[in-house]
C-alpha cells in the first residue's frame, strides 16, 4: 500500500493537562503578564532589589492565575458560539472534552488561587483590582457587552487594558497618573488590534450571530475606524514622553512604531485584502510589545 493511500492516523487525545492549560489561552495570559511586569518594573526607581523582585515574581503569578480563571470561564460562556468559528473550534470545550462542571472549578480554583496570592503575598487593593478586571472581561464584556453591541470591543477593552494598572498597583499599592497613561495607551490600542481580525474573521463572526462591527456596519466603515483608532493611538503613545515619564528613546521608539500601524492601517483602508488584514493584525501585537519593551529600556538607559 502506498503512503497516499494509507489510511490517515487517528488524531492523539489531548492529555488532561494540555486541555486545561488551553483553557487558558496561553498566549493572551503571556501577553497580559508581560504588561504587567511592564507595569511593576517603571513603579520601581532604578534597578529593584531583590525584595522587590521577588515581589514582581509573586505578583505576575497572581495575576497569571486570575487571567487564566478568567479566560477559562469566558471558554465556558462562549463554548456555542467557539464550536461555529474556525478560529475556536479547537478548544476543550467547544470540542465537549471538558465538561462546564470542570471548567468551572478548574476557573474558581485558579481565581481563588491567585486572588490569594494577590492579597497576602502582594497587597489588597491589587487583589481587588485583578479581581474587578476578571468581572470585567469574564462578565460584563463577555456576557453582556459582546452579543448586544457593535462596541463591545471599545467599551470591553477597559479589562484588556488594566495589566499595567494591576502591575503598578502591585509595587506602590496605589494607582498613579503613569498607570492610567499606560491604561489609555492599551484602551486605544485593542480596537483597531481586534477589527483587524474581525475584518478576516468575519464569516466565522456572522455564523456565530456576534454583532461585531464588520458584521454589523461592513467591511468599508470598520476599515475607516481602524485607521482613525491608529491616529488616536498615536496621540495617546505619546503621552508617556509629554508627561515625563520617559526619554527620547522611547519617543523615538513610539513614533517609528505608530507610524508603521498608521501605514498599516491607511493601506487596509484604501486596499483592502485578507492577507493585509492579517498582517496588520499581527502587526499590531509586535507594536505594543516593542512599544512596552521601549518603555523598559528607557526606564534602565536613563
Amino acid at each position: 500500500m502506498s503512503a497516499a493511500s494509507a489510511p490517515a492516523a487517528p488524531h492523539a487525545t489531548p492529555s488532561r493537562f494540555s486541555q486545561f492549560h488551553a483553557l487558558t489561552k496561553p498566549r493572551v495570559v503571556q501577553l497580559i503578564v508581560f504588561c504587567a511586569f511592564i507595569g511593576m518594573v517603571l513603579a520601581v526607581p532604578g534597578l529593584p532589589g531583590w525584595g522587590q523582585w521577588l515581589r514582581m515574581g509573586v505578583a505576575c503569578a497572581g495575576i497569571w492565575l486570575v487571567a487564566g480563571a478568567a479566560a477559562a470561564f469566558n471558554c465556558i460562556v462562549e463554548q456555542h458560539i467557539d464550536a461555529k468559528m474556525k478560529r475556536t473550534a479547537w478548544r476543550p470545550t467547544a470540542k465537549g472534552e471538558l465538561s462546564n462542571a470542570q471548567t468551572l472549578a478548574f476557573s474558581a480554583l485558579l481565581c481563588a488561587a491567585g486572588s490569594a496570592v494577590l492579597f497576602f503575598w502582594v497587597n489588597p487593593l491589587t487583589m481587588w483590582l485583578t479581581f474587578a478586571t476578571f468581572v470585567g472581561y469574564a462578565v460584563i464584556y463577555t456576557v453582556v457587552l459582546k452579543p448586544r453591541t457593535p462596541q463591545n470591543i471599545v467599551i470591553g477593552g477597559a479589562s484588556g487594558a488594566m495589566p499595567p494598572v494591576l502591575g503598578w498597583s502591585s509595587m506602590t499599592g496605589d494607582v498613579g497618573p503613569e498607570a492610567l497613561i499606560l491604561f489609555l495607551i492599551i484602551f486605544l490600542w485593542t480596537p483597531p488590534h481586534f477589527w483587524a481580525l474581525a475584518l478576516y474573521r468575519v464569516e466565522d463572526y456572522r455564523k456565530s450571530g456576534l454583532p461585531m462591527l464588520p458584521v454589523t456596519h461592513g467591511n468599508e466603515f470598520t476599515r475607516l475606524h481602524i485607521f482613525l483608532y491608529t491616529l488616536i493611538l498615536f496621540a495617546g503613545c505619546l503621552m508617556p514622553f509629554v508627561y515625563g515619564m520617559s526619554s527620547w528613546i522611547y519617543l523615538c521608539a513610539a513614533v517609528v512604531l505608530c507610524a508603521g500601524f498608521c501605514a498599516y492601517a491607511f493601506r487596509l483602508w484604501r486596499n483592502y485584502s485578507d492577507a493585509l488584514a492579517r498582517q496588520t493584525f499581527r502587526f499590531s501585537l509586535i507594536h505594543l510589545s516593542l512599544l512596552f519593551a521601549a518603555l523598559l529600556v528607557d526606564h534602565y538607559v536613563l
